[in-house]
């Protein structure tokens, strides 16, 4: 049992969006991304209010992510890409991934915080940032 609820087609849709961001970062930088978009879905705050599923939290306009706009997230999802996006949506959570609700590809050092909100880490290439748990409990509360 998920975390949030995933049809086999959410499944595919957040590994194709995994890898997309972060195919370069390795398994690692994948899972990191699955955990950011696991917690969106079960947030529901701040920008992330009312999105309930993870068709939602992929296609959100504003505040999606730039590879649905491009073709590299249009491939099929691969079985390897399939499998780690089960684990984040089966509640596996990964520093700095943890309880990021952001993250993005600075040109140089991640900077402290991020539209308010605190850095958590980095992950190779990029940097995570995370809510105050007075902002989004829920991305906070245990399984």
């Amino acid at each position: 049992m998920g975390v949030i609820k995933a049809t086999e087609e959410d499944v595919k849709l957040l590994a194709r969006l995994m890898r997309a961001e972060a195919e370069g970062e390795g398994q690692q930088g994948m899972l990191l991304v699955g955990n950011v978009g696991v917690n969106r879905v079960r947030g529901n705050c701040l920008d992330f209010k009312n999105i309930t599923n993870l068709r939602q939290m992929v296609f959100q306009d504003p505040g999606g992510f730039e590879a649905t706009q491009k073709g590299y997230f249009y491939q099929r999802a691969r079985e390897s890409e399939i499998a780690l996006a089960r684990r984040t949506i089966n509640g596996e959570r990964f520093w700095p991934g943890t309880y990021a609700l952001w993250f993005f590809r600075p040109a140089g050092p991640c900077p402290p915080t991020w539209y308010d909100q605190k850095n958590s880490g980095r992950h190779k290439n990029h940097c995570f940032f995370q809510p105050t748990g007075s902002d989004c409990p829920n991305v906070y509360n245990t399984f």
